[in-house]
């Protein structure tokens, strides 16, 4: 079958800087990223020396402040320079994104003696974050989280298990809510943890479905000190801290979900344009044709939410909706798109030999991560008619 390379997304983007940030991207995914995705997801490596290349290209810091070493772009071009690094290697991607959840708590409540000091070398040092708020039996429910942080004297020591990491037990730092007063959200706050401190640890990863280069753990805090200088925002702030991450984050998401869609449509139509059943493309045939047609057009629409949610952001006006919208459409479109994907490869779709049985296993845990599409539904729901009715009695 002949080689047919992908076409480049058609974008949009408001700057040459930034159009030079997805050359550059691209560059980055096709020629670092790509080529070595299949044998080392196979081999459950994370690719450490792509995060500290990415961080050195200026690519890890993006929609932070130039002031402190991030990128000063709006979120509308960082999530496209995650989508291309997404269709490349979801590993990559989605790394990208939590590490920017991570830094969202420091960036946007901490002070600013705590973001000249820590901000330079977790945006731009080659440092790696991880965002610490599921629990074994908190997840959805994320208020009643129970890890605690005590006062002692000048510090706050940390008791508890946080579980479902993304970078648990090899980030360099994890942004921690933690229990400090009461029940319930308003008892919450957060903290800056360096993952070298004593008494954290990661426990084993997961074994996962997809994903398998990309470590997945619980983190084990036992009796952890950090001082009070560590904590992020007001003392029972967290959970608002958290809210707000969240809803950047699940932009995050969605951009990785359509990178991953749009990697497993190029692979679609390069084996279609060259697979020959009864003498002539598979390509020709109608069903095919409507299937990638379809496929091509739940990406564009995917693409067009998200991008519209991130420009509400940029200039500053509420999102957290439209938040939920672009992830709940993208990431079902992700898993539609690689089953899609699969069923035009055929049985050549079901080995490991083409990529596109990974981008099936991978698109699954994008229904899942940062809040599942059933939750992305109630929080569009409580945007429209209002939050339910609470049952007593």
């Amino acid at each position: 079958m002949p080689d047919r390379a992908p076409q480049p997304v058609d974008r949009q983007l408001p700057t040459d800087e930034a159009r030079d940030l997805i050359s550059l991207a691209r560059d980055i995914a096709q020629r670092e990223i790509a080529p070595r995705a299949a044998e080392e997801e196979d081999a459950g490596h994370f690719p450490r020396e792509i995060f500290t290349l990415l961080s050195r290209s200026g690519l890890l810091g993006l929609p932070y402040d130039a002031e402190y070493g991030g990128g000063d772009q709006p979120y509308e071009v960082y999530l496209q320079v995650l989508e291309e690094l997404a269709a490349a290697r979801l590993t990559v991607g989605l790394g990208v994104s939590v590490h920017s959840l991570s830094c969202h708590a420091l960036a946007n409540y901490g002070t600013k003696q705590q973001q000249v000091e820590h901000l330079p070398a977790m945006l731009g040092g080659g440092l790696l974050g991880a965002y610490c708020l599921s629990e074994p039996s908190s997840g959805s429910d994320a208020a009643s989280l129970r890890t605690k942080a005590v006062r002692d004297g000048d510090d706050w020591v940390i008791d508890g298990t946080k579980a479902w990491i993304t970078h648990g037990g090899i980030a360099d730092f994890y942004t921690v809510m933690a229990r400090t007063g009461e029940d319930g959200p308003r008892g919450i706050s957060a903290f800056l943890v360096p993952g070298d401190a004593a008494g954290l640890s990661g426990a084993v990863p997961e074994k996962k479905m997809g994903m398998k280069g990309s470590p997945t753990a619980q983190v084990h805090f036992d009796g952890v000190r950090v001082p009070d200088e560590r904590r992020l925002g007001e003392e029972g702030q967290g959970f608002a801290i958290a809210l707000s991450a969240l809803d950047s984050g699940r932009l995050g998401i969605a951009a990785c979900a359509i990178g991953l869609a749009q990697g497993a449509l190029d692979e679609a139509v390069a084996y279609a344009s060259g697979r020959q059943q009864f003498g002539r493309p598979i390509s020709d045939f109608q069903g095919l044709r409507f299937m990638l047609a379809d496929m091509a057009t739940q990406i564009e629409a995917g693409r067009a939410l998200y991008l519209a949610a991130a420009r509400l952001r940029d200039t500053g006006r509420p999102f957290a909706k439209q938040a939920a919208m672009a992830k709940l459409h993208c990431t079902d479109t992700a898993m539609k798109a690689t089953i899609d994907a699969v069923q035009v490869l055929g049985g050549y779709g079901y080995t490991a030999d083409f990529p596109v049985e990974r981008f099936m296993r991978e698109a699954k845990v994008l229904q899942i991560v940062e809040g599942t599409n059933q939750i992305q539904r109630m929080v569009i729901a409580r945007h429209l008619a209002g939050p339910e009715a609470h049952r007593t009695g």
